[in-house]
């Protein structure tokens, strides 16, 4: 997989007219840059350089104990430093005379937005007195195409993950029942992680999340100690981590009060909404258009349905990361910068998550994963069609 995005970032820099992308990083096991899992694979002590070319070239410049990692790799040329990487810095920039040099610095994208301020001084200083100061470039537009642009190995990694969420999520509705807490219902879920040998997409006191019933904590804290209820709609938001790519999915059921056969009115309506939404959303998206408009297809939707707006983005994408890329389908809200204008690309792929409070109830919510493709979006999961019943 790295060599493969190598490969593929050497025609993302030529179709971005970006002769060089430079990674700078120092004991990136404590502080990250987000773009090593997809460039590197590995850990660097010592001020490190990445350096990879609109022609193809990938130098590695690495402190002397950590060559035999980074060369273990086989996705670079490797050249090792003893006292300090500056000259051999500026010896491999002299041997490619960049006009542009990317670097790892953003307002809107935090996965290409890995360069510390405090590395970012550093590399200034070694490139003051050069030329190649002056063609300094942010690397967001190159992390975006290369984390969105999903291959088919991606893909089936993509999916694989969602085929084991749908499993736990079948293996929930034959679990669950009243009077259960919400950390019951959670430890069943990693129960059945550790079952399977993978992991949580993200850390497991929030993985998965499960809210039941009105006046829930929410998608985005840890289960509580509040039990499932008769009349309750129940929620669950997870995603399983394997072959270093995962899933990010919801699922809604409902508990029937004594003597109901179906949930009422009043539930299923508001989730048949989502639904449609989704569905809307999957039809309609085509490359080239902005994550704006097809926000505003799931936003108006739920809104002429006379439902209050979701407070969020309708979806991410998903890869590496549970929100892995600059990509969103996102309204035109501060919060979220130029995030909103940015195109869509085929191969990309994201979450379609809106969501409706229903009153007494809970929640109405279904996280689903589309693949862009050009006539629309392939489902990667199986759409839920109909709210399940307890």
């Amino acid at each position: 997989m790295i060599k493969e995005k190598i490969a593929q970032a050497a025609g993302i820099l030529d179709e971005e007219g970006i002769d060089l992308w430079l990674t700078f990083v120092r004991e990136s096991e404590v502080n990250p840059d987000p773009v090593l899992d997809l460039i590197v694979g590995a850990n660097c002590t010592w001020q490190s350089a990445f350096i990879l070319t609109r022609c193809g070239d990938a130098v590695a410049l690495v402190g002397s104990l950590d060559e035999s990692r980074i060369r273990e790799t086989g996705a670079y040329e490797v050249i090792g430093y003893k006292e300090g990487i500056g000259q051999a810095l500026l010896e491999q920039l002299e041997r490619f005379d960049p006009s542009t040099v990317a670097i790892n610095f953003s307002e809107n994208d935090v996965m290409s937005d890995g360069l510390s301020y405090g590395m970012y001084l550093t590399l200034m200083n070694y490139l003051e007195p050069t030329p190649w100061v002056d063609g300094i470039v942010s690397s967001e537009k190159i992390v975006a195409k290369l984390r969105g642009r999903k291959s088919p190995e991606e893909i089936r990694r993509i999916k694989k993950n969602i085929d084991l969420t749908e499993e736990i999520f079948e293996r929930v509705t034959g679990f669950v029942k009243p009077g259960m807490t919400e950390k019951e219902v959670a430890a069943f879920v990693l129960e059945q992680v550790d079952a399977m040998g993978v992991e949580t997409s993200w850390e497991r006191d929030m993985c998965p999340s499960v809210f039941t019933g009105p006046d829930s904590a929410g998608a985005h804290a840890g289960p509580t100690d509040r039990k499932i209820e008769k009349g309750h709609v129940l929620n669950i938001d997870f995603g399983t981590r394997t072959e270093e790519y995962c899933s990010d999915m919801q699922r809604t059921w409902y508990f029937l009060q004594d003597g109901e056969t179906d949930a009422p009115f009043e539930v299923k309506e508001p989730f048949e909404t989502i639904r449609d939404s989704i569905a809307l959303a999957a039809e309609k998206i085509r490359p080239g258009m902005e994550g704006r408009e097809v926000d505003a297809i799931t936003r108006d939707f739920i809104t002429g349905r006379g439902y209050e707006e979701f407070p969020h983005a309708t979806g991410h994408q998903v890869g590496r990361k549970t929100h892995d890329g600059a990509g969103l389908l996102c309204p035109e809200w501060e919060r979220y910068g130029k995030l909103p204008y940015l195109g869509i690309e085929e191969g990309q792929v994201y979450t379609v998550e809106p969501r409706i409070t229903i009153p007494g109830y809970g929640v109405a919510t279904i996280e689903e994963i589309i693949v862009v493709r050009k006539d629309g979006g392939e489902f990667l999961s199986k759409p839920q069609r109909d709210i399940i019943l307890i």
